[in-house]
Formats: C-alpha cells, sequence, structure tokens
C-alpha cells in the first residue's frame, strides 16, 4: 500500500508537467496491468490520465500468456479464427482499461481518460478497410473514451476525415514529418467540417496527432556518426527535440486560423499534439530528455512505465520547454540539411518502417495465438 506521503513524493515533477498543461498518458496496457490494479494505481498516485497501445504492446503482453489462459479456453472451444481471438482479446482489455479511466474522461469533459486501440495495421494503405476496421473497433470496445489509432500515412489521411466525420474520437499515430503533420491536421478538421453537417456535436469528438520522438534521434544520429565530423557530432541528440518543437509550431499556427475560429466557436476540441515514442533509445542522453526537453500547454506525453518512473524520479520540469526554441530548432534542422542528410528521405523512412515494424509485431501475435489456439485442440483458420 502506498501511502499519501509516498506518493507525493514519487509525483511532485509529474504533477508539475501536468501543471503545465502537459497530459501524461501511459504508453502500454496489459491484462495483468488491470486485474492487479497497477493502472488504477497509476492513476491515483502517478498523474497517468489515458493510455495508448499498439500492435507491438499487445504482441508483449498477449504473447506472454499471462491472464489470458481463460479466455484463450473459450476462444478455443468456440472454434473462432486467430483474427477474431486476437480482436477479442485486445478490445476486451482496452474496454477494461477505459472504465479504469472513466472517472477521468467524465471529469476532463472528455479530454482525456482515453483509451487508444490500433486498426490493423495490415491495413494501412487502404483507406476503405482502416474506416471499416475503425467503425468495428468502436463499436466492439463500445465506450465513450476510446480512440482508435489510425496511421498517418497517405491512405490513412482521408480515412481520418471520414471516421472523425462520423463522430469517432481518433488518435493519428506514426507522424515522422512536419508536411504530413500538416495534412493531418487538415484531415482532422475537414472531418469536423463534415461531422457538423452531418448535424453531430463536434464538443464530443476528440483527436491527438502522435508525433514520434526517439526514432528521428536514433536515424539522424546514426548518419551523423557516420559523418563523424566535430561539426556532425555536435548535432547528435538535437534533431528529433527541432522536429517535435517546429510541430508545435505549425499546431499553433493551424489551429488559430480563420478556418478554425469558426469550428471552434461550435466547441471543437483542438487536435492535440502526442509526443510518442518519448523512451530514450540512446543510453547517453539523460532518460527523461523527450519529456523535460517537450514541455508545451496543451499537448500530451505517452510514456513507457520506465520513462513515466525516470520522470518521477529525476525529472527536470522547468516549465514550457518548446515555445522560445523555433528558430533553433529551424537551424538544427537546417544545419542536418546542410551535411548532406535528406530530411525528407529520413523521415519517409522512419514511416515505412513504423508500419513494417507495426505489421510484425501483429504477425508475431497471430502466431502466437494460432500456438494457443491449437495447443487447446483447435484448428486455428
Amino acid at each position: 500500500m502506498i501511502t499519501v506521503t509516498e506518493a507525493t513524493a514519487t509525483a511532485g515533477a509529474l504533477k508539475r508537467l501536468s501543471d503545465e498543461g502537459v497530459s501524461i498518458w501511459l504508453d502500454d496496457l496489459s491484462r495483468k496491468r488491470i486485474e492487479s490494479g497497477n493502472l488504477a494505481e497509476l492513476v491515483a498516485t502517478k498523474h497517468v490520465v489515458g493510455v495508448t497501445t499498439n500492435p507491438s504492446i499487445f504482441q508483449a503482453a498477449i504473447g506472454s500468456g499471462a491472464g489470458y489462459e481463460e479466455q484463450l479456453t473459450d476462444l478455443a472451444t468456440r472454434g473462432v479464427t486467430v483474427d477474431e481471438a486476437v480482436r477479442m482479446m485486445t478490445t476486451a482489455d482496452v474496454r477494461a482499461a477505459a472504465d479504469v479511466l472513466r472517472p477521468v474522461h467524465d471529469a476532463t469533459g472528455g479530454r482525456d481518460g482515453r483509451v487508444s486501440i490500433e486498426v490493423d495495421p495490415r491495413l494501412a494503405h487502404d483507406t476503405r478497410a482502416t474506416i471499416a476496421e475503425a467503425r468495428q473497433l468502436s463499436w466492439l470496445v463500445d465506450r465513450p473514451n476510446v480512440m482508435i489509432k489510425i496511421p498517418a500515412t497517405k491512405a490513412g489521411l482521408p480515412a481520418i476525415t471520414e471516421v472523425i466525420g462520423l463522430g469517432i474520437s481518433v488518435n493519428v499515430t506514426l507522424i515522422f514529418s512536419l508536411e504530413r503533420y500538416r495534412e493531418v491536421m487538415d484531415a482532422y478538421i475537414a472531418g469536423l467540417e463534415k461531422a457538423a453537417k452531418n448535424g453531430l456535436d463536434l464538443s464530443t469528438i476528440h483527436s491527438v496527432a502522435s508525433f514520434f520522438v526517439s526514432r528521428v534521434d536514433s536515424e539522424i544520429d546514426k548518419r551523423l556518426t557516420v559523418l563523424g565530423t566535430d561539426q556532425a557530432l555536435a548535432l547528435k541528440g538535437r534533431a528529433a527535440l527541432a522536429n517535435a518543437r517546429l510541430a508545435y509550431e505549425a499546431y499553433e499556427e493551424v489551429f488559430a486560423s480563420a478556418r478554425w475560429t469558426a469550428l471552434g466557436g461550435a466547441r471543437a476540441n483542438r487536435q492535440r499534439p502526442l509526443w510518442a515514442s518519448t523512451g530514450v533509445k540512446d543510453p547517453s542522453y539523460k532518460d527523461t530528455l523527450y519529456v523535460d526537453d517537450l514541455v508545451a500547454p496543451g499537448t500530451v506525453n505517452t510514456m513507457p512505465e520506465a520513462t513515466l518512473n525516470a520522470t518521477a524520479d529525476h525529472g527536470g520540469i522547468t516549465g514550457d520547454t518548446v515555445t522560445g526554441g523555433y528558430a533553433q530548432a529551424r537551424a538544427d534542422l537546417g544545419a542536418v540539411e546542410a551535411l548532406g542528410i535528406s530530411y525528407d528521405e529520413v523521415v519517409q523512412q522512419l514511416e515505412d518502417e513504423g508500419v513494417a515494424k507495426f505489421e510484425a509485431a501483429w504477425q508475431d501475435l497471430l502466431d502466437a495465438v494460432t500456438k494457443s489456439l491449437n495447443s487447446k485442440g483447435v484448428d486455428a483458420e
């Protein structure tokens, strides 16, 4: 049992982060975390007000088998396909997590208390199938605080518009480039305009745009290391923060536009930037780098548990670390380009790799569930 004093001591930096207008979401979910009460504890003691999932998270959780044996037995007895089995397990977890977060959702008017679940990553380049999957997931989870994750591929953009137009809240994922981020915001606004024409209450529709951070440094740092000059090495660890800060600048511009003003007057909600992939990949960097240096009002930071705990322990939250850095951010990305590292090439590569990694994780999950169903005497089709 955690005492009030202990909870206050561990959550000081997290409270400061929250007070700065950053919503803290946990980038992880498992049935064990829900049933043990751990998720509720994180909400109560560490300012966690949302949860994100992805195919890799579910592969790790369900692939371990912990907490899923009884449901797997029932699914095997019913003779369901492996795809149906996976959907039944993942939506059950998201539904249960949404119930844990429901008080936060109600207290914040739907702004937080959100739990995200992703469309089948194999549909990332199929607009119509993504829309159908989003509708199905929304229906299956059947909770007002669910968010459907749609990847920011070219095919995903019209799907975002259509799904928002149906009144379904969306977490747009796998955003790496500033150009694509502006397209995502445009797709969201177009969706709200469609929802308004359909007579829907815009105040009930929410969205976040998941802008990936650490992977940008991982790829650009690798290229800077190959160059090996003092100038190149001095730029390591700066591109990801620069990219994210310029994304926030774009966010400020778009949601101060005349087009947005009309929707805002109809009680529409801004699509908040969400900093994703905030676990540090390079051990030489401070483990709270992508938290401490990306503090700005109206944002979300979704953290793996290790990053959450590190921030609680020694996070350096000193106020807004984004809005004053736009000129330096442009200079840093410009310096990288000047060394012959193509920004456009890097962000497209990261998008392609992101989709491929989620497809691979999903396939691993399907394989693990197939093995479990077959071990119970049923052939998974």
